[in-house]
C-alpha cells in the first residue's frame, strides 16, 4: 500500500527500525520528485538531540527528519547512558542528506574530587555531574553500549524504588503506576535504551489523565493532593483540555516540582568521573563537562530556580581541567549573556573546546537555538564543523581523532586544531 506524506511521517516513529528508515527513504524520494518542498539548510547546528533511546517524542529517524525540516546544517544524537540509537541516526542522516554526530550523556560521580559536596549541574543530588562524550568514532559504538549496560541495570533498580515512592503519594487518589507495565513500554529499554526519571513521570502523567481527564481538575489535584507548586505558564497549559501535548506539559510540571519528594540518590548507576574520562579517551571521543549555571526562569519549564556552579566557578574549572576534560558543552538559550561570557573566557584560558547543543526531549522545544545566532557565538559553528571532521577522522583511524596524543602533538594550539578539523568536514 502506498502511503501519503502524513502516514510516512507517523511511520518515522514506528517500533520497527527498518520501517522507520524505509519511511524516511520514501519521504526523500518524494522530495527528490518535487512532491514535497525541499528544505534548504542554513547554518544552525544542534549537537544535543535526545531520542526514544533515552527520553524524547522522536525516534532517531524522526529526530533527523525534524532536524532536516528545521533547516539544521548538522544534527547530533545525545542519549542518556545509551548509544543504541546511533547507527539508525547515522543512516537517517545519510538518507536525508544532513551531517550527523553521535554522542552519549551520563551522570558521573565526583565523590573523589573537590566537588564531592557541591551541587554541580544536577538539580537532584550533590556530588554527581552530567557530562557528555561527543564525536564517538563509529567503530566504537558497541564499546560504549557495553560500558553502560551495568549502569542502566542499576538505574532500573532505583527506578523501581522511586515508582514505589511515587505511588505512596498518588495511591490515595486511585493512581498507581507499575514499572514493568506502565514505564518500560514507554521506553526503548528492550532495544538498548535507558529509562530516566522523565519516563517515570510520563507514565504517572498518563495515569493521572486516565483517572482525571485533562483540564483544571488536574491542576487542582497537583496543588491540593500532591502539594506541588505550578508555574503560571504550566498552569495555563494544564488548564486547557485541548492541549495537544498535555501529558508532556504535565510531565514538565511534575519534574520541576515533584522529583525531590520521591528522589533516591543515584550511586551504583553513576560511574566515577575518571572511568568515563578514560572511556572517552580509549574510544577517541571528546569528553565534555555540561555547564548548567544558576537557573532563573527555566527554558524547558521543568527546572525550578536553583543555584549551581556559578558561585564556585574558579574551583569548577580547576577541577575539570585537572581531571582532563577536553571540552565544555553549554546551551546559549539556557543562560544569561553574562554567564556565557564567563564560561567562554574560562574555556579559552584553560584550553577547553566549546560545544553547543539545544537539549531536545519535548515537542515544545525548537531544534534551532536562535540565541546562538548572535555573532559572538560564531565559534560554536566552527566547533561543530570541527566536531564533524573529528568524527570522520576518528572513524577512519582512531589515532586521527581531535584529542589523541598524536594530534595534540601535531596541533598543540586548539584554534589551529579546530581549523584543521573544520577542513576535514568540508
Amino acid at each position: 500500500m502506498t502511503m501519503d506524506k502524513e502516514q510516512l511521517i507517523i511511520q518515522l516513529n514506528d517500533a520497527d527500525v527498518s520501517k522507520r528508515l524505509d519511511a524516511l527513504r520514501q519521504l526523500k524520494a518524494m522530495i527528490d520528485a518535487g512532491e514535497i518542498e525541499k528544505v534548504e539548510a542554513g547554518n544552525d547546528v544542534n549537537n544535543h538531540i535526545h531520542t526514544t533511546y533515552s527520553f524524547s517524542p522522536y525516534s532517531p529517524t524522526k529526530a533527523v527528519w525534524m532536524a532536516y525540516n528545521a533547516g539544521l546544517k548538522t544534527a547530533g544524537i545525545m542519549d542518556h547512558d545509551s548509544l543504541s540509537g546511533a547507527e539508525e541516526f547515522i543512516e537517517a542522516g545519510k538518507i536525508i542528506g544532513i551531517m550527523t554526530t553521535i554522542g552519549v550523556e551520563c551522570r558521573a560521580s565526583m565523590k573523589n574530587t573537590p566537588l564531592a559536596e557541591k551541587r554541580i549541574n544536577n538539580p537532584d543530588q550533590k556530588g554527581v555531574a552530567y557530562m557528555a562524550i561527543h564525536g564517538i568514532p563509529h567503530q566504537n559504538i558497541q564499546k560504549v553500549v557495553d560500558f553502560f549496560k551495568p549502569y542502566v541495570a542499576a538505574r532500573n533498580e532505583r527506578n523501581k524504588k522511586m515508582i514505589d515512592n511515587i505511588n505512596k503519594m498518588t495511591a490515595s487518589a486511585g493512581i498507581v503506576t507499575d514499572f514493568e507495565n506502565d514505564v518500560v513500554p514507554l521506553s526503548n529499554f528492550k532495544c538498548g535504551g535507558s529509562i530516566t526519571e522523565r519516563h517515570l513521570l510520563f507514565a504517572v502523567s498518563k495515569n493521572i489523565t486516565a483517572k482525571l481527564g485533562k483540564g483544571p481538575q488536574v491542576v487542582k489535584f497537583l496543588k491540593e493532593d500532591l502539594g506541588i507548586a505550578i508555574s503560571g505558564k504550566n498552569e495555563q497549559f494544564l488548564s486547557d483540555p485541548e492541549n495537544e501535548v498535555y501529558e508532556y506539559d504535565l510531565l514538565g510540571a511534575l519534574k520541576s516540582n515533584m522529583v525531590e519528594k520521591f528522589y533516591i540518590d543515584a550511586t551504583d548507576e553513576c560511574p566515577d568521573v575518571t572511568e568515563v574520562l578514560k572511556l572517552a579517551k580509549d574510544i577517541g571521543g571528546i569528553s565534555a563537562y555540561a555547564y548548567l549555571g544558576d537557573v532563573g526562569n527555566s527554558v524547558t519549564g521543568d527546572k525550578k530556580a536553583q543555584k549551581f556552579e556559578d558561585d564556585y566557578i574558579d574551583l569548577l574549572f580547576e577541577v575539570i581541567t585537572d581531571l582532563g576534560y577536553n571540552a565544555v558543552t553549554y546551551m546559549p538559550s539556557r543562560n544569561t549573556l553574562e554567564q556565557l561570557r564567563e564560561v567562554r573566557t574560562r574555556c579559552d584560558k584553560n584550553g577547553l573546546f566549546q560545544i553547543s547543543g539545544e537539549d531536545i526531549n519535548s515537542p515544545r522545544q525548537k531544534f534551532i537555538c536562535e540565541a546562538q545566532r548572535a555573532p559572538e557565538f560564531s565559534n560554536l559553528y566552527d566547533a561543530t564543523m570541527a566536531l564533524i571532521g573529528h568524527e570522520i577522522a576518528g572513524t577512519e583511524n582512531y589515532e586521527n581523532n581531535m584529542f589523541s596524543d598524536k594530534t595534540v602533538a601535531a596541533y598543540p594550539d586548539l584554534k589551529a586544531r579546530i581549523e584543521y578539523y573544520k577542513g576535514l568536514a568540508r
